[in-house]
């Protein structure tokens, strides 16, 4: 029991601190650890996992919000069509046959992944600031932030808001319908759709995810998947990773998150075909 306590404690940690800094739940490590390496139900991993999202967003919003790294408003603006989209896929998981949105959502985090790669290749800056957006503005969208990697303030526009949305409506869907963590998909949102830098992307899906993932996770109480002696260890140790994730990412360069962030949005890809594969078997 104590080794199964401090197994679940670190792998929270190393959870945590990939989330904070990808902007990612950390149910990519806590999922198989559990299911595969602990022989845990696949029902009481799903239930850990919404902890660990709501506990990396704990860990790190408050460093990020300190140091305004994260964009607030563009939170709390996008939050809004990401539960709307859950709200949908939830309504809609009942009609909806699986195995195409397996294969589709898998097919759309390939495509981050090799325009991240791309943008690896480029060596492209943080310092976007792109043309002014007369929706973002009126909505007070664009941001700044303090680089402490770079020593420098980033200054940004932010873009293509209806995009951005919709992206997020889509975000929800996949959510709600499929039961995944949709923080890949958010920061594909912001930095892809709406130009905001790669460190702000993230730093505000860590800060949207727990909103979204706080009110699921009150029905898988209820539901009794979520277990104490599961949840409570690892959300300690995430608590603990995030916290010091969120400091560490805001002195990592931006490209070094992006090698990061490709082979991890690659793994969750292949996951999200093979269940589709499975459900098509």
């Amino acid at each position: 029991m104590v080794t199964q306590t401090l197994i679940m404690i670190l792998t929270g940690i190393v959870a945590g601190g990939l989330g904070s800094i990808l902007g990612l739940g950390g149910g990519i490590i806590v999922t198989p650890v559990l299911t595969i390496f602990m022989g845990y139900d696949i029902k009481y991993a799903v239930g850990a996992s919404i902890i660990a999202v709501i506990a990396t967003s704990s860990g790190s919003a408050i460093a990020f919000l300190k140091d305004d790294v994260l964009n607030l408003r563009v939170a709390m603006f996008l939050e809004i069509f990401t539960t709307l989209g859950a709200l949908s896929g939830a309504i809609l998981a009942g009609y909806f046959h699986a195995t195409v949105l397996y294969f589709l959502f898998g097919a759309l985090l390939l495509f981050q992944a090799w325009n991240m790669w791309k943008k690896l290749r480029g060596a492209k800056s943080d310092q976007i600031l792109t043309k002014t957006d007369p929706l973002a503005t009126q909505l007070n969208l664009n941001g700044e932030y303090y680089d402490k990697q770079a020593k420098e303030v980033i200054h940004y526009n932010v873009e293509k808001v209806p995009g951005g949305a919709a992206v997020m409506f889509g975000a929800g869907i996949a959510s709600g319908l499929l039961g995944i963590g949709s923080g890949a998909f958010k920061v594909m949102a912001m930095e892809d759709v709406m130009k905001m830098p790669l460190k702000a992307s993230s730093a505000t899906s860590n800060l949207m995810m727990g909103v979204t993932a706080a009110a699921s996770a009150t029905v898988y109480f209820f539901n009794g998947t979520i277990q104490p002696l599961v949840a409570v260890p690892m959300a300690l140790g995430i608590v603990i990773g995030s916290t010091i994730g969120s400091h560490v990412m805001q002195y990592l360069p931006a490209q070094m998150i992006r090698k990061i962030f490709i082979p991890v949005v690659f793994i969750m890809a292949i996951q999200l075909i093979m269940k589709g594969m499975a459900v098509f078997n």
